[in-house]
């Protein structure tokens, strides 16, 4: 493994993703000519400007090694953790599958890494709303993409790209037949919204609700480890 980067870059000005830069453009464009008319907007603007290009970031992360290791696919918060039929447009049967869900604010990472490795059998777009993705039952009409892997040890899992409150545009860099590499870049979500994996019925998740997950480092399981979901208290 190459030297650990702890370069003052990778945590003040780290790099963002190719999407993001015609947004701080337009933000910069917007805070200069703020700036020469009136100066405390410019000063707002100024703000934002930053926000947007620390909302776009893509930093390096380190992947976990292990086929059998499934990561989160996105950073924020293990918002639940249930037993839920996968989506019926993924062909993926019947029976309940454990839904990990992953509850991104608008200050999280948006990029999004595959969860494994393997190979993307089936996507659904899904059209839809635009409610608070920590609504459950309410965010069931939301806006998503929905994938299907089969992963290299012959695993059946999903992950499915669900727009929020804020959001408005879900982005997959993917297609039906693509093989991905576990902690890979493939999509992000515009503002705030929220990621869900569905692992096989008897795996048994190695995160717990509240916990802060990070994209392509964090393991939510092993699919050679069953048992039930673990426990914790919140200090």
């Amino acid at each position: 493994m190459s030297r650990v980067d702890l370069s003052w870059r990778r945590f003040i000005l780290p790099p963002i993703h190719p999407e993001g830069w015609r947004f701080v453009g337009v933000f910069s464009a917007v805070t200069v000519l703020m700036w020469m008319l009136f100066k405390p907007v410019g000063v707002i603007c100024l703000i934002l400007t930053v926000w947007c290009y620390f909302f776009f970031r893509n930093p390096i992360r380190v992947i976990p090694e292990g086929d059998s290791l499934i990561v989160s696919p996105a950073d924020g918060i293990v918002s639940a953790i249930r037993d839920v039929v996968p989506p019926k447009e993924l062909d993926m049967g019947e029976e309940p599958m454990t839904r990990v869900s992953i509850f991104m604010s608008v200050f999280s990472v948006h990029v999004n890494r595959a969860p494994a490795s393997g190979k993307i059998t089936k996507m659904f777009y899904r059209p839809g709303a635009f409610v608070d993705v920590s609504l459950d039952k309410e965010s069931e009409n939301n806006e998503r993409q929905e994938l299907a892997m089969e992963t290299v040890t012959g695993h059946k899992i999903a992950f499915v790209q669900i727009a929020g409150l804020v959001a408005r545009r879900i982005l997959t860099f993917v297609k039906e037949g693509d093989q991905l590499k576990k902690g890979e870049r493939f999509g992000l979500i515009r503002f705030g919204s929220r990621l869900d994996v569905y692992l096989p019925k008897d795996v048994a998740p190695l995160v717990i609700e509240g916990q802060t997950a990070i994209a392509g480092e964090t393991v939510l399981a092993d699919l050679n480890v069953s048992g039930p979901a673990r426990k914790g208290d919140m200090i």
